[in-house]
């Protein structure tokens, strides 16, 4: 038997791409959104912990 874990989309339903090419609610490239159900499991995690955080440090008011 083969242990599953599913990354949840982070997908927040807002839905709209900013003039930085990245979506306002989840943060993710069109790219992005467009191969999330394609990627592996370790690519979806990598998104989710590393790259996302990443995205929201920059846009957060210095």
């Amino acid at each position: 038997m083969s242990e599953y874990a599913a990354i949840l989309s982070p997908c927040t339903g807002v839905c709209t791409l900013g003039v930085d090419g990245l979506c306002l609610g989840c943060l993710r490239t069109g790219d992005e959104i467009a191969a999330w159900l394609a990627l592996d499991a370790a690519e979806r995690e990598h998104i989710v912990a590393v790259v996302l955080p990443a995205r929201a440090a920059q846009r957060e008011p210095s």
